[in-house]
């Protein structure tokens, strides 16, 4: 029912109750009155008139009586006596004379049959909820199609613990509208006064189409209610029927990144993997695994999970078996280190694949600052290894997985893989097989991030700890992540560094502070601490430098730098002698050669945004 047709029926059913009120009055006080006289019939008018004048006046018509209260009920009490004394008035400037005893009567049968209509909404209401007492109170943000779905499911879905009460939705066209029994009482700056009038204890927010930003403008709202806050399952999972919508989830960090996706070019990469024979190392860690994943969606001839650590390859082995029954994809498994050059060799040999996307690395800033030898050994020698084997055998594109951290790196972590993508690069001038790197920057929820790091920190009560206030980092999920490095290979000429656009960089401590809110906790329950910068971290991240910089973008959201300046000599000569250094003459060896520059004596910091 639109507001229009509400207001009608309304002032339809009011006109009605006061018109008999009146002559039930006239009954009442002095038969001689009920008859159809010119005294009964001005009362008649004025009262009526000032009724309908006054209702609109204090948007009495504007009021949901599903949850009507002493509020609704004084300005029921308002609109009644200010009609009544309109009346009056008009009776002892015309009639010259009041009608005390019948106006008196008139007012209190006024209240009785207009306050007593709207209160029995309000029982109907109470009486259908109370058929679900057991259930909480849920608030739907958005009354769209998607928001009408979700509150289609809870009221027929009786195994659900959440009952609809009322909508939230910005299109006040919308507003003081029914949607299937359900009214929509506001927009989303008046959530935290719905839920606090209404006793919601659920909130879920039912708007798949939603930026990143909008999002945020909800979640912020959200937060400063104790209703529990969850979202509606993205649209493609809804679509495909792979979840229902009255699946509702939490609303997670990833949600709440403040930019969207890049988008993919099916078709490119369905050329490039379809019925293809692909190979990924570090299959078992986040990046790598979520690659495999993604990969498998496009149904290569065969997949090569190689890693190093056994439990996660047969984790990922049997996720994938599962998930791809019934494919024709053939998984295989390769238990192998990097560094064993011999055993890289004989596995490009054995299966000679299409594709390899080279995912395997340390990344852990602190303790590569601590073992860089261990960086030399796994990021620079295990990425040569895997190189010249792909090469050798005659393999059609390699893709590296590098980091924002390898430009003007500060780390052992960051200079081992500029020095790795310096190898690939050098061994694309002399090679058929097309090598490229992909740089992009922080991965939400992987092994060894900040988020699960917070996470436990929460669950322990705090505090949780920051680095420092100011600290910046460009982020990412794992999902688009993993799309980059696959469109890339797609896209792979030979010698590019491709990186992707992401948006504005994040404070570290902003992504604490929705962390705790969405843990359920308040900023004063959990408290961030901060505990100083540490060796080798740098206080915001860059992912291309004036030099590698080019202004076209070969995809959208995906620019490529140039070929940098390569020390192939000096490379080859730390990775033969890197043994005989200290750790800190290597660390030392490492940043200086990473940062070495003939062509810019002053670095000048280009960060990629939108």
């Amino acid at each position: 029912m639109s507001y229009r047709q509400r207001l009608s029926l309304f002032i339809v059913i009011d006109s009605m109750i006061v018109l008999t009120a009146i002559f039930i009055s006239g009954f009442l006080v002095n038969a001689n009155i009920y008859v159809l006289n010119y005294p009964v019939l001005l009362s008649s008018i004025v009262i009526l008139s000032s009724y309908l004048l006054f209702s609109l006046k204090f948007k009495l018509y504007k009021k949901v009586w599903q949850y009507a209260s002493v509020g609704e009920l004084l300005i029921v009490c308002k609109v009644v006596s200010y009609s009544i004394i309109s009346t009056l008035i008009v009776q002892q400037l015309i009639l010259q004379e009041v009608f005390f005893r019948l106006l008196a009567v008139t007012w209190l049968l006024h209240l009785l049959f207009i306050g007593g209509s709207r209160f029995v909404l309000r029982m109907y209401r109470e009486r259908m909820i109370n058929r679900y007492q057991n259930r909480k109170k849920t608030l739907i943000v958005g009354a769209g199609s998607a928001g009408t779905m979700v509150v289609r499911q809870l009221l027929q879905n009786k195994d659900c613990d959440l009952i609809p009460i009322a909508f939230i939705d910005d299109n006040r066209n919308k507003h003081n509208l029914d949607i299937m029994g359900i009214p929509v009482i506001g927009g989303v700056g008046e959530i935290v006064r719905v839920v606090e009038e209404l006793n919601i204890e659920n909130i879920v927010i039912s708007i798949p189409s939603l930026s990143k930003q909008e999002l945020n403008i909800i979640f912020n709202e959200c937060v400063k209610t104790d209703a529990d806050t969850k979202i509606l399952p993205m649209l493609e999972d809804l679509v495909t029927g792979k979840v229902s919508v009255n699946q509702v989830r939490d609303v997670q960090v990833e949600d709440l990144l403040g930019r969207d996706p890049v988008e993919m070019d099916i078709d490119l990469i369905s050329d490039t993997i379809t019925n293809k024979v692909i190979l990924v190392t570090g299959a078992g860690g986040s990046i790598g695994s979520e690659i495999s994943r993604q990969i498998s969606r496009f149904n290569p001839k065969q997949l090569i999970l190689l890693g190093h650590g056994e439990n996660s390859i047969y984790t990922i082995e049997m996720e994938l078996k599962e998930r791809f029954k019934g494919s024709s994809i053939d998984f295989i498994t390769e238990i192998a280190d990097l560094q064993d050059a011999k055993k890289m060799m004989k596995v490009m040999n054995d299966y000679h694949p299409d594709v390899v996307y080279h995912a395997a690395a340390h990344k852990h800033v602190p303790l590569m600052e601590r073992n860089p030898e261990e960086a030399v050994k796994n990021n620079m020698i295990g990425t040569r290894n895997v190189a010249q084997a792909a090469s050798s055998n005659g393999v059609e594109t390699f893709v590296m997985v590098s980091t924002d951290k390898a430009v003007n790196p500060t780390s052992v972590m960051g200079a081992s893989k500029k020095l790795s993508e310096m190898i690939v690069q050098q061994i694309d001038q002399v090679s058929n097989t097309k090598f490229v790197a992909v740089r992009f920057g922080n991965v939400l929820g992987s092994r060894g991030s900040v988020i699960p790091h917070f996470k436990k920190q929460i669950e322990r009560g705090g505090p949780v700890t920051v680095t420092h206030p100011d600290m910046l980092r460009y982020f990412m999920t794992i999902p688009e992540a993993s799309k980059l490095v696959i469109q890339a290979g797609a896209l792979a000429q030979g010698g590019e560094i491709f990186v992707l656009d992401m948006g504005e960089p994040v404070r570290i401590v902003d992504l604490a502070k929705n962390l705790i809110k969405l843990s359920g906790n308040s900023l004063d329950d959990i408290e961030i601490e901060y505990t100083g910068i540490r060796t080798g971290e740098k206080l915001f991240e860059e992912l291309l430098t004036e030099e590698e910089v080019r202004e076209e973008q070969v995809f959208p959201k995906i620019h490529i730098g140039k070929t940098a300046e390569l020390y192939m000599d000096d490379i080859e000569e730390v990775i033969s002698t890197y043994s005989l250094l200290s750790r800190e003459t290597l660390r030392d060896t490492l940043l200086e050669l990473a940062n070495r520059n003939p062509r810019s004596k002053q670095k000048k910091v280009l960060p990629i945004s939108s």
